[in-house]
């Protein structure tokens, strides 16, 4: 992402012991891609996501941290996402939702090509260091999903 002027996740921010507290918590869910025995790709389901979207009535599953490998089998990213939605329908969520950084424009083309909707803008999210950043909020409805 850097190589190619995408300033968003830096080296090092999300390390082994994030994903272990977030496994061990048991409000979020972490999954792993793999291909030939190796880690590939991996996301989180959250089942809210107040800091972007609010207190909402429980109608949505929220993907976060969707991430491939270098060099991984091309459709890795979208086969996730697929998965990831298949997961929050089988839940009895009708939409699956998440924020990108309104900064990455290729990363919004992605998700939209996958049927995801923009729904609004956040400009002011609050990082975990205090900072803050726009995100675009999208979400896609999961009817006939599963």
């Amino acid at each position: 992402m850097r190589e190619r002027g995408i300033d968003q996740w830096k080296p090092g921010d999300k390390d082994e012991r994030h994903f272990r507290r977030l496994i061990t918590s048991g409000v979020e869910e972490v999954w792993l891609a793999q291909e030939g025995g190796e880690v590939v790709g991996a996301y989180e389901i959250w089942w809210d996501d107040e800091a972007a979207w609010g207190v909402t009535e429980p109608v949505a599953g929220y993907v976060h941290r969707l991430m491939v490998r270098r060099g991984a089998r091309p459709g890795t990213g979208r086969a996730m996402l697929a998965r990831a939605e298949r997961r929050i329908a089988e839940a009895g969520r009708e939409l699956a939702r998440l924020d990108c950084v309104s900064a990455n424009p290729r990363l919004r083309v992605y998700y939209e090509d996958a049927g995801y909707t923009v729904v609004g803008e956040l400009p002011g999210k609050a990082a975990a260091d205090g900072s803050t950043y726009g995100v675009t909020l999208l979400e896609k409805r999961l009817t006939g999903v599963g």
